[in-house]
């Protein structure tokens, strides 16, 4: 049977037999010219092409060729050689050349399709991910779409987009994320924002300007923060890393260590995610709880359902402490009483139908009870308690409150003649009447005051206020109108006119109040269409211009531009359609085959060289590609041909048939019998008129390596002599061996070891010393160094008792292991568990008497309190029934009918013969 790589007809590895990579050998050196001179270049090298001009017309020319052969036909294989070399380069090149025109051609439809494979195993990613929520999450699951709703934005490109400056977040970006709604920021823009808002704050006041430490909100769900919180530094999701580095298999801007936060409303747990946007997932945690009213028995739930309800009733005493709660289990308190009672009011002089809910209530009756003076009763409304003393009781003041009088209380206070001396409404002056009842006079002086404004004085009197007719000039809090309040004290209002600035998305004007600092990002959206119009996107305002159209899968209308009837079915896109793919099949001119590649019809072609620059500072222009119709490129229809070494027969091109190496190695064998021919596939020169395929010729490789022959099995040594024919000598080399029991290394010919059988071996691996080993039942072997397990024959002495442990002799190790001796129980021990075994019965039988006695009082007791009731009963229900003749005597008359039918039959019988 022929090796695999002489097999002529579908020859394997180098099919095609026109690789550049040459042969090599097992250690990567390839070997070169015709004297077996030896060249190292790293294996799989592609070999150096000839140029079109200069090489090719070299070797056309008959001129030196590398690796030549001996004999009339070595130019003409020199030159096909070089022939096969020229037309794998122009291959190379133009299939380089064709990827090249297909990334620039298709290089929109490509991203598209890769675009929505990955989104694809994208969204399969994140479902998988958060499956195990969605299956085993009990209760709402809001706040989980949340979670995975801000994962799957991370991972689209242009998803998130900062409110702000109205552009997408990226990868790299330094990012701020709100506690509150989760909306991420660009860090230098909320910076900004913070710095704004508080200087708008602090500029409403000009007293306290940039002394106190005002809040700044949110630009999207306006949360308050303090001035300390502002971010300064960049951080990841979970606030553990700062800076976190961007990592393509990781969320952006997660650190991709577990979340760790606690979950709100908090719960005792940690959110088990990696570091991830937007809120933490409902806690899967499972805890034992019981409903609201306490009712049912505990389950296993998850924590972020574990409160749950029974829908039994509650039961609970409600608040009026009469009627109990009729709701189902709910939580928190129970609700008001639905029920209606009469009840008194607080002082107890009506009763009205009233709620259970508020059973404390008043009338509208005065209380009208005696005071303690007897002379005047109370006034108070239906009040709780003793209505107190009289008010008019012990020492009262005159109306200026300077003297007092001790009166009865049917008296009134009389006035003591001093001056009143309050102080009047305006807090300046005071009352000059004498001690009278009642308010005292509007103040009528004349004082010189000042306006509220402090820039005018006038004489007036002391209750009118004075206002100027001056307008205040100041600037209001936006800093773009003037306050224009007459008489303004300082404090000017806010500004009430409206801002209009554009917005940051330049197509709308701010609708808010007249403001300082940024203006808030604008609310409205708008759709970003496709081609055709079928499919759209919605981004905030100020994104269409940058916003990439959406994907549409609707199907491309337009007619073809090439020579086929109907074009490529593509998605609808914006601009020139792509360029045909469909087969040429057209017939080529010189062999009349169809031809197989690509429409070329409309093939894009750099043009170079029409815009050079005129000037050295003139910027050159970009290449322009124009389509351009090329002709058909070389046949490619396989035409079976015979390698020069007659090795295989490979197809080759229609335009490129003729003769070639197959780049394999020649494989004939050498003189030296051992070796063959490591040269590329070479034409040979039949040598005695042989013609087979396994004689080396003159061309071929000669041997000059060392001996490569198998040695003796178990020999790791080499030959020491070249490479020759026959057998090698025996090795006398030491080999360092070890013993059997793994101790002793010994040292022992190679030849010894390769020559010697199994006993052999075993000898000259014994170390002579006994053997360390350790047998079954725990004592060392006392055999010698030897292969395989220890003989399980050990004669130490070991203790053996009887049955019941009161008898122990010494025996051989291994007899008792084998059951051969055994120590039975002799009649001292026999005695001993016979009386043992009698005490134990003697206690069952007493114990079970023990027990018959009990139950017998017990039934003796039972019978005697049903004795009386069984004879009561009894007289009650017995009635006294009469029974006939046959009811009595049928038991006797029954077998005395049957023997009178008997008898008669038989008389019957023998009267008839």
């Amino acid at each position: 049977m022929e090796a695999s790589w002489r097999q002529v007809a579908g020859g394997r590895g180098r099919a095609r037999g026109r690789a550049t990579a040459a042969p090599s050998s097992g250690n990567g050196v390839r070997l070169r010219g015709a004297g077996g001179g030896r060249e190292k270049e790293p294996a799989g090298a592609a070999r150096p092409g000839l140029s079109a001009g200069g090489s090719l017309a070299a070797a056309a020319a008959g001129g030196p060729a590398r690796n030549r052969p001996a004999g009339s036909e070595a130019p003409q294989t020199s030159v096909a050689s070089e022939l096969m070399s020229q037309r794998k380069f122009e291959e190379i090149k133009k299939a380089n050349q064709a990827a090249a025109k297909k990334l620039v051609e298709h290089f929109s439809s490509s991203e598209d399709e890769g675009d929505e494979d990955f989104e694809g195993k994208r969204g399969e990613i994140v479902a998988n991910t958060f499956v195990t929520y969605t299956t085993q999450t009990d209760g709402d699951i809001r706040e989980l779409e949340r979670t995975k709703q801000y994962v799957n934005d991370a991972f689209q490109t242009g998803a998130t987009t900062c409110l702000i400056c109205i552009a997408s977040v990226k990868r790299h970006d330094a990012v701020w994320s709100c506690s509150g709604c989760f909306c991420i920021f660009h860090m230098p823009c909320i910076q900004k924002w913070a710095k704004d808002s508080q200087f708008l704050l602090s500029s409403l006041t000009d007293d306290d300007f940039g002394k106190r430490d005002y809040p700044w909100p949110c630009p999207k769900c306006r949360f308050e923060y303090k001035r300390s919180e502002t971010p300064s530094r960049y951080y990841c999701y979970c606030g553990k890393v700062e800076d976190p580095p961007s990592d393509p298999w990781l969320v952006p801007h997660s650190c991709g260590q577990v979340c760790e936060r606690e979950f709100k409303p908090p719960c005792g747990h940690k959110c088990l995610l990696l570091c991830h946007p937007g809120p933490c997932p409902p806690c899967p945690k499972m805890v034992t709880t019981t409903c609201y009213c306490k009712k049912a028995k505990p389950i296993p739930r998850r924590c972020s359902a574990k409160q749950w309800s029974c829908h039994s009733q509650c039961g609970r005493k409600l608040l009026c402490g009469q009627h109990k709660c009729e709701s189902p289990c709910h939580s928190g308190n129970c609700p008001p009483c639905p029920r209606v009672s009469r009840q008194k009011c607080v002082c107890g002089k009506q009763v009205a139908e009233r709620s259970c809910a508020s059973p404390l209530w008043h009338c509208d009756q005065v209380c009208g009870k005696t005071l303690p003076c007897g002379n005047h009763t109370c006034e108070q409304v239906c009040h709780v308690g003793a209505c107190g003393e009289c008010p008019r009781s012990g020492k009262r003041l005159c109306p200026c409150q300077k003297s007092k009088f001790s009166l009865p209380c049917t008296e009134d206070v009389p006035t003591c003649g001093d001056s009143c001396d309050k102080v009047l409404e305006c807090g300046i002056h005071r009352c000059s009447q004498r001690c009278h009842r009642g308010p005292c006079e509007t103040c009528r002086q004349e004082v010189e005051k000042h306006c509220r404004c402090g820039k005018h004085t006038k004489r007036m009197p002391c209750h009118k206020p004075y206002l100027c007719e001056t307008k205040c000039v100041k600037m209001r809090d936006c800093q773009k109108h003037q306050c224009r309040r007459k008489c303004c004290p300082g404090n000017c209002l806010p500004c009430d006119q409206n801002c209009g600035r554009t917005l940051g998305c330049r197509n709308h004007k701010c609708p808010s109040v007249c403001h300082r600092g940024s203006c808030y990002p604008c609310p409205e959206t708008v759709d970003v269409k496709c081609n055709c119009g079928m499919t759209k996107v919605t981004v905030p305002c100020g994104r269409e211009r940058t916003t990439r159209p959406p994907k549409c899968k609707a199907l491309c209308s337009r007619p073809p531009t090439c020579h086929h009837t109907t074009q490529e079915k593509h998605r609808c896109h914006f601009g020139s359609c792509p360029p045909c793919h469909q087969p040429c099949q057209q017939v080529l001119e010189k062999c009349g085959h169809l031809c197989p590649a690509s429409c070329h019809d409309q093939a894009l072609i750099k043009q170079t060289g029409r815009c050079q620059p005129t000037v050295p500072w003139e910027q050159p222009s970009e290449p322009t590609f124009v389509p351009t119709a090329l002709p058909c490129p070389p046949c490619q229809v396989p035409i079976p041909m015979e390698c020069l070494g007659k090795h295989e027969i490979n197809p080759l091109p229609c335009h490129a048939v003729g003769p070639y190496s197959c780049k394999r190695v020649c494989g004939r064998t050498l003189a030296c019998q051992n070796h063959t021919c490591m040269k590329e596939c070479h034409k040979v020169t039949e040598i005695d008129g042989q013609t087979g395929k396994n004689k080396a010729g003159l061309e071929c490789f000669r041997c000059e390596e060392g001996c490569s022959k198998a040695r003796p099995l178990g020999c790791p040594h080499p030959c020491v002599l070249p490479c020759h024919p026959g057998e090698c000598p025996p090795c006398v080399q030491m080999l360092r061996v070890k013993c059997h029991c793994k101790i002793t290394v010994l040292y022992v010919e190679c030849r010894k070891i390769t020559t010697a059988d199994v006993n052999e071996k075993n000898l000259l691996s014994c170390c002579k010393n006994q053997c360390p080993k350790e047998l079954p039942c725990g004592h060392r072997c006392k055999e010698m160094c030897h292969p395989g397990d220890c003989p399980f024959n050990c004669n130490q002495k070991v203790k053996l008792r009887c049955p019941c442990k009161r008898i122990k002799k010494d025996l051989q190790c291994n007899k008792v292991r084998e059951n051969q001796i055994s120590i039975e129980c002799d009649a001292t021990c026999k005695e001993m568990k016979r009386k043992a075994s009698e005490i134990k019965e003697a206690e069952t039988k007493a114990a079970l008497e023990e027990e018959k006695r009990r139950q017998q009082a017990e039934l003796e007791a039972f019978e005697n309190r049903l004795k009386g009731r069984r004879k009561k009963n009894r007289k009650r229900d017995e009635i006294t029934v009469e029974l006939s003749l046959w009811q009595k005597y049928k038991y006797y008359l029954l077998p005395l009918c049957g023997v009178v039918v008997v008898v008669v039959a038989w008389y019957i019988a023998h009267g008839a013969d």
